[in-house]
């Protein structure tokens, strides 16, 4: 008799995750998958890039698919549209000395919302220093994250490296503190640093949908998507073709979001809130994530799923993705838990060597210790059409694309109910 009631109560979930699937099928269509991916990688859009025109015809696109599916505005807005600016501050000249001894303008680099900077020893800048045995990146994070003013010496040994440090130059606020970084090993008694610089401010926006929780209201569970990518460069046109129209980076992933949207809209069974946004700006600093991510108590955010590139076969063939950071806390398992009776597999990330765990818009969220994970089918060891012209929609397996995207949503279904809740990333841990 045990025997018996333990085979039916199998049957009985088999069946229940057949009609799941079923349900998945009935709204999850390729066709509609289709049309969405296509349009979004379309040479109408001259590839998404950040600030054009293209980049603009997207956001209302991806806005109106929202409106049709009947998805609410975040935060009581009156639009789609999460509009923001960031300014961009280019070097017009630097100059400086230490202690009486000319710096060379190549070794200064200062990050600053000011037209105009000058400082001395009695500025009260606070000083840092970068030794050679630092790890250089994590010095950086931990300056600019400080919100102080400061001279930062960088140890000539990161001479090579150097220069890079320009790039923090388009990641500034109204609000910036100036920090100057000098590539130097001396500590000065004193020293004078003149710096000039064009502010500009430049408009930005992510698309955001958001479907109400019922229960769980103030619990949230996001699905995301970068919709931006590198436009038309014509100084990297390849056999002829300077449209880089990045149907799999990451109109795929906006594609699966929107889809994602339809479903549980559809369904309108969530008890956790479930927010859909579509980030602008990531191929050149990851800005509208991170503007994204401060409006909200990290501690109320129980999911991050960002989709990114699952438009072609994982390296283990389909109905499989990888889940970067996967160890870093328990949802993978909770995914694949909630797939049992189907072919797909989730796997962890094969290629931790690329970090790709902090190299997409999950990042902001996770390094607050969200469980905020990008999963993904790119074979980003061997990838052809990776930043590419030809990452174009005739590349992509549109039917393993959108088993992908089903698999997402019946894996998902126990964090959005509130049943499961991954654990949080270590933040002790995070590079």
């Amino acid at each position: 008799m045990k025997k018996n009631v333990g085979y039916l109560l199998i049957l009985s979930t088999l069946m229940s995750f057949q009609l799941l699937v079923a349900c998945s099928s009935s709204i999850i269509k390729k066709s509609e998958t289709e049309r969405i991916e296509k349009y979004l990688s379309s040479d109408e859009l001259e590839g998404r890039r950040t600030f054009s025109k293209g980049i603009d015809k997207a956001a209302d696109f991806i806005a109106n698919e929202f409106k049709q599916t009947g998805l609410n505005k975040f935060n009581n807005s009156d639009s789609y549209l999460q509009s923001f600016s960031k300014l961009s501050a280019k070097s017009i000249a630097a100059s400086g000395s230490f202690d009486g001894v000319a710096l060379d303008p190549k070794n200064i680099i200062v990050v600053t919302a000011q037209p105009t900077v000058t400082i001395n020893e009695t500025s009260g800048y606070e000083v840092f220093k970068i030794n050679k045995e630092d790890n250089i990146g994590q010095a950086t994070r931990k300056i600019l994250t400080a919100n102080k003013n400061y001279i930062v010496l960088v140890d000539e040994s990161f001479a090579n490296n150097f220069s890079r440090l320009v790039q923090f130059k388009s990641n500034i606020t109204a609000d910036q503190k100036t920090i100057v970084f000098v590539l130097n090993n001396n500590t000065p008694t004193k020293f004078n640093i003149d710096a000039t610089h064009k502010i500009e401010n430049l408009a930005l926006a992510n698309v955001v949908g958001v479907i109400p929780g019922k229960s769980l209201a103030n619990e949230y569970v996001i699905f995301s998507g970068h919709y931006d990518h590198l436009g038309i460069n014509g100084a990297k046109a390849i056999n002829g073709d300077s449209l880089y129209n990045g149907a799999n980076d990451d109109a795929a992933g906006t594609t699966a979001m929107i889809m994602l949207s339809k479903y549980f809209k559809k369904l309108n069974n969530n008890e956790r809130t479930l927010i859909f946004v579509a980030f602008t700006a990531e191929e050149v600093g990851g800005f509208g994530a991170q503007y994204f991510s401060k409006q909200f108590d990290p501690l109320t955010v129980k999911a991050m799923f960002n989709l990114e590139m699952i438009g072609t076969e994982s390296k283990w063939g389909k109905n499989s993705a990888y889940i970067t950071g996967y160890e870093k806390t328990n949802m993978g398992d909770i995914l694949q838990k909630n797939l049992e009776g189907s072919a797909f597999k989730f796997y962890p990330d094969p290629y931790t060597e690329q970090n790709l765990f902090y190299r997409s818009d999950n990042a902001t969220l996770a390094r607050l210790g969200v469980p905020a994970h990008t999963i993904s089918t790119s074979k980003m060891d061997s990838e052809p059409n990776y930043h590419k012209p030809s990452d174009e929609f005739q590349t992509l397996d549109m039917d393993n694309m959108n088993e992908i995207i089903k698999a997402i949503a019946l894996s998902s279904r126990s964090i959005i109910s509130g049943k499961d809740t991954p654990t949080r990333v270590d933040t002790k841990q995070l590079k």
